[in-house]
């Protein structure tokens, strides 16, 4: 049973089905299988999810309840791209229950039976996509185990892979019964069939048959009885006639009957993105020459797919509020990560990076969500609205560059009666604070929780963390405006530390700014950062705090050094289109002058792995992060971090510059390097810098 469902029509409620979910209002059904039944569900904010409820027959069976638990652990285990994040669950509820993010669309195979098989950079982009999103489900230890077209969901945004029902551990730890056979008959692997294994390489031989459908709409190991489908998967060859011969070696290899013979998920998407980079280079050089005084394509630019597939309309589950899409059909853009090429040297690159969508007119559309000011944190809920638009501050106030406006870093410097009395009190965030807090109460107030939460906002929103909407709250007797998150009770601490980073960061430069212009009349200048566990918390569990009087940051050249938080920000893949071109870009760009500077004769030794090189950003303080794994040393001595730092400098600032000087919303000048040395499991921050000088920011 398919978590997220096909993109149809919703089916009415029936009698006996609940209004509610957790915290999800039930306004119909997606679908129903022999484990539950998958709900249309709306959240506090009209936001769509899909919330899977077991059926009180298997709910009543303790081994069910245990691997569905463990279900929903594993899956808080994966993050990646091209998949449904798991929002919220609860395995230990009367009928259990779990909600992933909804996306419209067909099942692979309900596209293949209306519209036919996959071609060209579409295929590709499918095949990327997918064997990307099982590389980051190995990449948590978990095996997925039923690959097949109907857990496999073409959106506008690309394919998404579905349904951990029967996925377990790597590790072989696992509660499903001794010699039952678990996935579906054609899409299960010779060794499974013979000895009952279940691994990593079992889910690249579904894959490869997944591709194969995909190509030719053919079941690669045909039809039949289950017994005579199994012969053919142990024993005879897959149909792969009409796959491009390119992709076709890929599919031979992913099917072999041997694991051992397979390439990882990591592999056949690095060897599928290389087929689109192809394909989409040469489409882009096409059309290049036939547009008359056009500029020429920069070297190292991002290669992107052309993603087109049927959307179907959905009225009776859209909101009528909501603004649709005029047409079923939306061609979209589809970035998808393809690691730098490399030729004749053994550095390579990859990007920290999720794969974005948007419409064909290249505008980024990043949706986000006002704060709420209207409600106590412990029950607030959003509504919906969109980021600042470039030329305006922090109180949408318009200015000719966003990036002009300075953040003062002693706002109360020379006021002898400020209406804030705590610069000096160093105090931590008390029991009751949080609890006592209530909502923006004036127009001022209003303004500052709306800035917050915009800025909140936009930073989360690049990295695909616009579903994490701050509640902006105030309690004037500690003079300190709170910032909550929550509930999602399967969050990664990462997320919350990022969420962190952004709540105080925002806090802190709106705070500072209104300190600045009434100082004896705005007596906020604490900050708090709350997360919340479930609706109804007496108390919220603090996150981090800070006093705007302490300062932010600077934006001088050489002051801000990178922070092993923003590192960990930085690793999280980035959704933001503009942030997505110039990475592949210069990701590119830093690893051709790297193996240019290995053959130059400076005694430089070549990194150990092709996929050594990788770039990040990190919205909170504005940097973009490179680092390399470098398990050989290559890195070791002062002498080639020099010479990898001057490879990194003079490669990326011409581009960071370059867009910063023409893209008013673009905020990265500022660079840092680090290196895993050996197997250390933490990168070392070595060196940092900036590309724009300090007297071009004022």
């Amino acid at each position: 049973m398919s978590v997220a469902s096909s993109g149809g029509r919703i089916q009415p409620a029936r009698t006996g089905d609940p209004s509610r979910v957790g915290p999800y209002r039930i306004v119909g059904r997606l679908g129903a299988g022999g484990m539950g039944t998958v709900y249309a569900g709306l959240n506090g904010s009209g936001e769509r999810v899909a919330v899977k409820v077991i059926h009180p027959l298997h709910a009543d069976d303790p081994e069910f309840r245990a691997r569905f638990r463990r279900e929903v652990r594993l899956s808080t285990r994966v993050r990646g791209p091209f998949l449904l994040p798991l929002l919220a669950a609860d395995p230990d509820a009367d009928a259990p229950w779990l909600a992933t993010a909804y996306a419209a669309g067909l099942t692979l195979t309900e596209h293949l039976a209306a519209h036919g098989p996959l071609t060209g950079a579409t295929l590709h982009t499918f095949a990327t996509g997918t064997a990307q999103a099982l590389a980051a489900i190995h990449a948590a230890g978990v095996v997925h185990r039923d690959v097949k077209p109907q857990n496999v969901l073409l959106t506008a945004a690309g394919p998404r892979i579905l349904d951990f029902g029967i996925a377990h551990a790597a590790d072989g730890t696992s509660v499903t019964r001794t010699g039952v056979v678990t996935g579906t008959p054609g899409w299960i692997s010779p060794e499974h069939y013979r000895s009952g294994v279940t691994a990593a390489e079992g889910d690249i031989f579904g894959w490869g048959a997944l591709v194969a459908y995909a190509a030719t709409g053919r079941l690669p190991f045909g039809s039949g009885a289950s017994e005579a489908v199994a012969y053919r998967v142990i024993s005879g060859q897959p149909d792969l006639d009409g796959v491009p011969e390119a992709l076709k070696k890929i599919l031979e290899r992913a099917l072999a009957k041997e694991p051992e013979e397979r390439p990882d998920a990591d592999e056949a998407a690095d060897a599928c993105a290389r087929l689109l980079d192809a394909e989409s280079t040469q489409v882009l050089n096409a059309a290049t020459a036939t547009e008359s005084g056009s500029t020429p394509a920069l070297a190292g630019a991002p290669v992107t797919a052309q993603w087109s597939v049927p959307i179907p309309e959905d009225p009776s589950w859209t909101p009528a509020a909501l603004v649709r899409e005029s047409s079923s059909r939306r061609r979209v853009v589809v970035a998808v990560v393809v690691a730098a090429a490399v030729v004749g040297a053994s550095a390579g690159g990859s990007l920290a990076f999720r794969n974005s969508a948007d419409h064909a007119s290249g505008h980024s559309t990043t949706a986000a969500s006002t704060p709420t000011v209207g409600a106590h944190p412990s029950s607030a809920t959003t509504g919906q609205t969109s980021t600042p638009a470039a030329g305006t501050d922090v109180t949408g106030q318009a200015v000719s560059d966003p990036r002009s406006v300075p953040v003062p870093s002693d706002p109360l410097a020379g006021v002898t009666d400020p209406a804030f009395t705590r610069s000096d009190d160093e105090t931590q965030p008390v029991p009751g604070e949080w609890s006592a807090s209530r909502k923006a109460g004036g127009t001022t107030e209003q303004d500052a929780a709306i800035a917050i939460g915009r800025q909140v906002k936009s930073m989360l929103g690049t990295k695909d963390m616009s579903f994490m909407t701050p509640t902006v709250t105030f309690n004037r007797q500690a003079q300190t405006v709170m910032v909550t998150g929550g509930p999602i009770s399967t969050l990664t601490d990462d997320y919350k530390e990022v969420f962190r980073r952004a709540g105080e960061m925002a806090a802190c430069t709106a705070l500072a700014q209104r300190l600045k212009d009434a100082p004896t009349s705005w007596p906020y200048g604490r900050f708090s950062v709350y997360w919340k566990d479930y609706d109804g918390q007496d108390e919220a569990n603090v996150l981090g705090f800070g006093k705007a009087t302490d300062g932010c940051y600077t934006d001088e050249a050489g002051q801000r050094q990178g922070s092993d938080e923003g590192m960990t920000t930085a690793e999280i893949p980035s959704s933001n289109k503009d942030e997505i071109r110039v990475a592949s870009g210069t990701l590119k760009a830093i690893t051709a002058a790297w193996n240019t500077r290995l053959t130059q004769g400076y005694g430089l030794e070549p990194f150990d792995r092709d996929d050594a090189i990788t770039l990040g950003f990190d919205p909170v303080e504005k940097m973009m992060y490179v680092w390399a794994h470098d398990g050989s040393g290559a890195l070791g001595g002062r002498a080639q971090q020099s010479h990898f730092q001057d490879v990194v400098s003079k490669t990326a600032c011409p581009r960071l510059l370059a867009e910063y000087n023409t893209n008013k919303q673009w905020n990265y000048t500022h660079w840092v390097i680090a290196a895993y040395q050996g197997n250390s499991a933490w990168p070392q921050i070595f060196t940092s810098g900036d590309c724009l000088p300090t007297e071009s920011r004022h």
